[in-house]
C-alpha cells in the first residue's frame, strides 16, 4: 500500500483512491489479527479517522465487515465467500480436485494443497480426514512456510535474494511444535536434501502430534508453483513409515496434475 503522501506521479493515472483505501483496510486482518478497532485501522493505514469511518462504514454496510459488541470490526461472511469463489476458480484447483480427492480416498488421510504467499503457505485445496487432530485449517487459511512441509517446497528453490526477502525472524515465529526450526539458517540446511529427494517432510513443527510429506507442483516453465501433501497423525505413523507409504502416491498425484497444467 502506498504512503498517504506518496507522490502522485508514482501513482497511476487509473487509481480509485476509495477502493485503495477499503482493500488496505480488508487487507489488515488475518488469522493472527482476527478483529481491529478504528483506531488500529488508522494508525495501520494512515487514514484521518473521519476517512477511516467513511471507508468501516462503507464496508459495514456492503456486508464486508461486522461490528462486534466491543465495537471492533471483523471481515464478514461475504468477504470469505468472495476469497472462496476465487480460489474455487483458479487452473490449479481446477485440474487437482479430483486426482486429490483420489489420494485422499486411497490414503485415508487428509490430502492439501497450498501456494507461496509471502512467507506464509496459502490452502488452495483441503480434502480432511476426520479423524487428524489439528488447527481449524481450511481453503484460504494460511501458516508459515517455514513450519510446514509444503512451504519449505515452495521455499526450497527460490533464489537466495527472494528468499531473504520472504523471510525474517518473524517468519519463525507461529511454529508452536516441538521440532519447529527458529532460523533462516537451520531451515538452508535442508534445502539440498530437499531438491534432491523431491519430497519434504513436516515433524510436529506446525503442532505437536502431526507430520507431513509434501511434493511440488511444477507450471510449464518447470518451476514450482504449489505443493501437496498428505497429513498424519504422529501416532500413527514415523516420518520413516510416512515417506515409505505416501510418497510415490504423493509424487504421482503431483506429477498428473503438473502434466495437466502444462496442457492449459
Amino acid at each position: 500500500m502506498q504512503p498517504r503522501d506518496a507522490p502522485s506521479d508514482t501513482r497511476s493515472k487509473y487509481r480509485v483512491e476509495a477502493l485503495a483505501k477499503g482493500l488496505a483496510v480488508l487487507s489488515l486482518f488475518s488469522e493472527r489479527q482476527t478483529s481491529l478497532m478504528l483506531k488500529q485501522i488508522c494508525e495501520a493505514t494512515a487514514m484521518p479517522m473521519a476517512t477511516a469511518f467513511r471507508v468501516i462504514a462503507t464496508l459495514e454496510e456492503d456486508g464486508y465487515l461486522e461490528r462486534l459488541p466491543d465495537g471492533s470490526y471483523r471481515p464478514s461472511v461475504a468477504v470469505l465467500t468472495l476469497g472462496y469463489s476465487a480460489l474455487s476458480g483458479l487452473d490449479l484447483v481446477d485440474h487437482s480436485q479430483l486426482l486429490l480427492r483420489d489420494l485422499a480416498q486411497s490414503t485415508n488421510e487428509t490430502v492439501n494443497v497450498g501456494s507461496l504467499v509471502g512467507d506464509r503457505v496459502l490452502y488452495l485445496v483441503r480434502i480432511r480426514n476426520a479423524d487428524l487432530v489439528t488447527a481449524n485449517i481450511q481453503v484460504g487459511s494460511t501458516l508459515p512456510a517455514v513450519h510446514t512441509s509444503m512451504g519449505k517446497i515452495l521455499l526450497s528453490e527460490l533464489d537466495p535474494i527472494d528468499l531473504k526477502q520472504r523471510l525474517d525472524p518473524a517468519s519463525f515465529g507461529d511454529g508452536t511444535g516441538p521440532n519447529a526450526v527458529r532460523t533462516i539458517e537451520q531451515l538452508e540446511k535442508t534445502f539440498a536434501t530437499i531438491r534432491r529427494q523431491g519430497y519434504a517432510i513436516q515433524d510436529q513443527e506446525v503442532a505437536h502430534g502431526l507430520r507431513s510429506i509434501a511434493c511440488p507442483i511444477r507450471g510449464k516453465d518447470g518451476t514450482i508453483v504449489a505443493a501437496a501433501n498428505v497429513a498424519v497423525q504422529a501416532s500413527q505413523y514415523t516420518t520413516t513409515e510416512m515417506v515409505r507409504r505416501f510418497r510415490s502416491p504423493l509424487r504421482e498425484t503431483c506429477d498428473e496434475v503438473t502434466r495437466r497444467l502444462s496442457l492449459v
